[in-house]
């Protein structure tokens, strides 16, 4: 019986049994090994996200440079990503100039992303209700009014039995709120274990050889 295994997926399969073997084995040399692969992973990610960066500053400043829709967006991000480059690393992460520029323009970006994305969560259910109007779907849709109540009161206005240590809105972020992301966090955490035991079996080949 002939197997025909790739070069490349040889070569994650020894890998990556090597690094698992090296965590459950009390054995020197392969110690040594699994200390070196993890390091050599280490290197290959932070090799794969700098040529990330450089790819998206290259696609980027094409577009800016040839004039498309949008170009002058891509010409902010361009600027912005070398300023940001050039003061936090002449100055340090923790100098003036550098914390600023994560307090004025960081900061303020990321709370209008989490902005809109309350808004699109909204208008999501409220297509909820219209188009699937059930039991599930409004206990949906209270329990996020609850919780929008709970964290910003309307007119200051506080509803009695929402708010603090005892009140429903930290009931609902502390028991369901938690199970919920338990269940989610196990399910990714069996789904990783699970592809990464296909890999290792050479069933799934995410790389090309």
């Amino acid at each position: 019986m002939k197997i025909n295994v790739p070069l490349s997926a040889a070569i994650a399969i020894v890998s990556g049994l090597t690094v698992l073997a090296g965590y459950f084995l009390e054995i020197a040399w392969l110690d040594n090994l699994h200390e070196m692969l993890l390091e050599w992973a280490i290197i290959l990610a932070a090799i794969a996200f700098l040529v990330g960066i450089a790819n998206l500053v290259f696609v980027h400043w094409s577009k800016a440079s040839s004039g498309q829709k949008g170009s002058f967006y891509s010409a902010i991000l361009v600027i912005a990503m070398l300023v940001t480059l050039v003061v936090v690393g002449y100055l340090g992460p923790t100098a003036k100039w550098s914390l600023w520029l994560f307090d004025h323009i960081q900061l303020p970006v990321e709370s209008s992303l989490l902005a809109m994305m309350v808004i699109v969560l909204a208008y999501a259910g409220i297509r909820l209700l219209r188009r699937r109007l059930n039991l599930f779907s409004a206990i949906f849709i209270g329990t996020g009014l609850l919780m929008l109540l709970g964290a910003a009161p309307l007119f200051g206005v506080l509803i009695p039995g929402l708010h603090g240590a005892f009140g429903l809105r930290n009931f609902i972020a502390q028991i369901p709120a938690v199970a919920g992301a338990r269940g989610i966090l196990l399910g990714v955490g069996l789904g990783t274990v699970a592809t990464g035991l296909r890999i290792l079996m050479g069933a799934d080949r995410p790389y090309r050889g």
